[in-house]
């Protein structure tokens, strides 16, 4: 695995790579609380069959830094997206597959949606794709999403910042069925990217700006409002997400059909919670390797 970096805006985003060097390069982008090692058991798949994963650091995790100290740095999804298609950017990328589990499926969806020629593909794991303003879910999603309610309290807010690594635990303890998927020392290799300086507020942001907590970067309303006006995504799109998750609820995924206008899947995974790569990798790896071939013909 080459570990490199390349300034991409305002952030220095490091990333992994590896497979062929000649092979597709395809973009991996991990979710929330997470990072690049939710796709150890997937990439090297992938990479037997011939691509080149790129897995970036997202802002806020891990060796990624912003170029300039920001006092109060943004966490919206738009925020993120930049981000991606300036690393893009600087790696040379015009257009590439792009997969993303959690917060990196937020990101596919929104590049897919307000800049359909930058993805060649997507593929969105344990998110579906919700446009437009946020609404109250039905009551068991609300309750699903305590984590988020908690963020957007200032005494929550404060226990993020002083308890970061602690919080992010419990959501992997929560989020799938207990198994051999997670362990201390799994769970240990990762924290390491939860103790970025800026990953608490960029955490909050992300989710404080989706309810109304703080304000929006004004910095990135032009590319949400793209996706917004899109009538509907276009590339070609495969969705994943476990039977058991207990953040996304399944029912969440029910009707998604009607937002994409390109070829369209969805592949359900039974007794998989909200981490499939970690929790089913082989499986994710599968529906993959199908949907590039499938996506290649279009």
């Amino acid at each position: 695995m080459d570990v490199n970096s390349v300034t991409a805006g305002e952030v220095e985003i490091t990333y992994e790579a590896g497979g062929p060097d000649e092979g597709q390069p395809i973009l991996l982008l991990h979710g929330w609380p997470d990072d690049p090692r939710t796709y150890d058991g997937v990439a090297p798949l992938l990479q037997a069959a011939g691509w080149r994963t790129i897995v970036p650091y997202l802002r806020g995790c891990g060796p990624t830094r912003f170029v300039a100290p920001e006092p109060a740095p943004a966490g919206q999804a738009a925020a993120l997206a930049t981000d991606v298609l300036a690393f893009m950017d600087g790696l040379g990328f015009s257009r590439l597959p792009i997969v993303g589990h959690d917060w990196g499926a937020r990101v596919a969806y929104l590049i897919a949606a307000a800049r359909p020629e930058r993805a060649a593909s997507i593929a969105a794991l344990s998110v579906p794709w919700a446009p437009g303003p946020m609404g109250v879910p039905p009551l068991p999603q609300v309750r699903a999403f305590w984590y988020q309610w908690f963020m957007n309290t200032e005494p929550g807010a404060a226990f993020v910042r002083e308890n970061g690594v602690a919080f992010a635990r419990e959501q992997w303890a929560v989020w799938s069925p207990p198994g051999p998927w997670f362990t201390d020392e799994t769970f240990a290799r990762t924290a390491s990217s939860f103790r970025n300086p800026d990953w608490a507020a960029v955490t909050l942001h992300f989710y404080r700006s989706r309810w109304g907590a703080s304000a929006p970067d004004p910095r990135y309303v032009a590319l949400e409002a793209a996706a917004l006006a899109a009538p509907g995504i276009k590339v070609p799109t495969l969705v994943i997400h476990g039977e058991a998750d207990a953040c996304l609820l399944p029912d969440s995924f029910e009707g998604q059909e009607r937002h994409f206008t390109g070829p369209y899947r969805q592949v359900r995974l039974e007794g998989v919670g909200h981490f499939p790569t970690r929790e089913a990798p082989k499986a994710v790896a599968d529906a993959l390797l199908a949907h590039l071939g499938e996506a290649g013909a279009h």
